[in-house]
């Protein structure tokens, strides 16, 4: 057996000698213990000293830790060194490959098992039918569906919710609707797919109609109801939803929290914002990235800014998400050295960024009308992190350069039009380059024929549209606070 990334001459400490019983119960104490990718593999280099790999429970264990770390590869060559697999190591393996981002590789996986004669279970086809969602393989999806059919498991309640939720993922509705319909038995996790089906789908009214038909509800079906109305802005019902479901006395949890953060959000409602905040802490909500990137976008759109960066301030875990809607939040405020101190404090905690990112960096950099330092971030965002500009990258650069360095321009009578033209020809012509892109503007403001130049002369040095971290444009003046 070949395993070319366990060598014999791997120092192990504490495993004992090949005159020391070891077997598979050790061996599974052992995995348990793993702390590390390292330690690891020369666990499983003690396991292959020991020949204990023809123990299929071992070497799922050893899948399953090898996915968690991020090393399909590892857990493949675990997997392909297995001369006959049962059943549940192929499920183990399909899901691994599911879960870590490779879904076309379980997809391919499952075909494997079939053509080699192994017989599925009620457990593979929910592996593969989650597979087929990931990578909108719906039609493969539906062969699963008849597969599972074929061989008996229908039945499996579980295997009719994921199938169920994969007809609701390709807006297949009414095909959703008819696997809930021929459901023999239907738990409270079947009637939440299918409501939170109807919702994804736009088709909130049916949602509501089987929610009201729900024989009972937990926390799961009232907060997709809730985040329903919220997406489909209508935060008021949000609310009255929230109160019905207090009356029935079953506790929120921070997704539904959350969900009622946004709803202030909706409503531009700085006073209601800061009473669910209150909520959350006297509910002992933790201030995770899910909840307090939630309240910063809150607080920013809604004109607390210090609340916002009070509540940045206080996370002890931050997302991506976290530091764009801080940079975001501070840029649009007018705080634009504030928002680039940000990013050079999220570069020093290793935190990579991404296209977002850099929009909001731009955007202070127009604000403050520093071509040198735009300069330099769209090269560190190119160079550096090998991120593809996109228009909002292009539209910035446009803007701060055509001021710095074509001032004529803003006389001449050229349009908003022709200023965004401009810069989705350099979006098309995917330029990386400083110096190429002063090149295309030069060329390109120059060759402007004057006829066609309007009169409107509104090319102001307002930034681009910053995308919004919960999707949502406020107009906090039209709301009450």
């Amino acid at each position: 057996m070949k395993v070319a990334c366990c060598s014999s001459d791997i120092n192990v400490p504490c495993l004992g000698t090949p005159t020391t019983k070891f077997g598979s119960q050790e061996a599974l104490v052992l995995l348990n213990k793993c702390s590390s990718f390292k330690h690891l593999k020369q666990v499983h280099g003690k396991i292959i000293r020991f020949g204990l790999s023809y123990d299929q429970l071992l070497m799922r264990k050893l899948i399953q830790l090898s996915s968690s770390y991020g090393k399909m590869n590892y857990a493949t060559l675990v997997f392909d060194q297995l001369i006959a697999p049962d059943t549940f190591t192929w499920n183990v393996m399909i899901r691994a490959y599911t879960i870590s981002g490779y879904p076309k590789m379980a997809i391919l996986l499952f075909n494997a098992m079939l053509c080699q004669g192994f017989v599925p279970d009620k457990f593979t086809y929910p592996f593969v039918i989650n597979a087929c969602m990931a990578y909108s393989a719906f039609d493969f999806g539906r062969v699963a569906h008849a597969l599972a059919i074929k061989m008996g498991f229908w039945g499996d309640i579980y295997v009719q919710n994921t199938m169920m939720n994969l007809y609701f993922k390709c807006e297949n509705v009414d095909d959703g609707w008819k696997v809930f319909d021929k459901m023999r038995v239907r738990n409270i996790f079947a009637w939440t797919t299918v409501i939170a089906g109807f919702i994804a789908c736009g088709r909130l009214d049916s949602a509501r109609k089987f929610f009201e038909e729900m024989p009972s509800k937990n926390v799961v079906s009232w907060t997709a109801m809730i985040d329903g109305y919220v997406k489909d802005n209508q935060p008021i019902e949000a609310f009255n939803l929230f109160e019905r479901m207090q009356v029935d006395n079953v506790k929120p949890n921070e997704y539904t929290v959350v969900s009622l953060v946004r709803a202030c959000t909706e409503m531009g409602s700085l006073k209601l914002g800061r009473r669910i905040h209150d909520f959350s802490l006297k509910n002992g909500f933790e201030l995770g990235p899910f909840l307090g990137t939630a309240l910063i976008d809150m607080y920013s759109k809604c004109g607390s800014l210090d609340d916002a960066r009070t509540v940045f301030d206080m996370m002890q875990v931050r997302t991506l998400a976290t530091w764009n809607t801080m940079i975001t939040s501070l840029g649009v405020h007018g705080y634009r050295n504030e928002a680039i101190s940000i990013f050079e404090e999220m570069e020093e905690v290793n935190v990579v960024p991404d296209a977002i990112t850099f929009v909001g960096v731009l955007s202070a950099c127009v604000y403050i009308n520093d071509l040198e330092l735009a300069q330099k971030y769209f090269n560190l965002m190119t160079d550096r992190y090998a991120i593809t500009p996109i228009l909002e990258h292009y539209t910035c650069m446009l803007e701060i350069y055509t001021r710095a360095k074509l001032d004529e321009i803003y006389t001449s009578g050229i349009t908003m039009e022709a200023s965004h033209n401009v810069a989705e020809l350099l979006l098309k012509s995917k330029i990386t380059s400083i110096d190429d892109i002063k090149e295309l503007i030069h060329k390109q403001y120059g060759d402007l024929d004057s006829s066609e130049l309007g009169s409107d002369h509104s090319f102001t040095s307002s930034p681009p549209q910053l995308p919004s971290s919960s999707g949502m444009q406020i107009d906090v003046n039209q709301t009450s606070r």
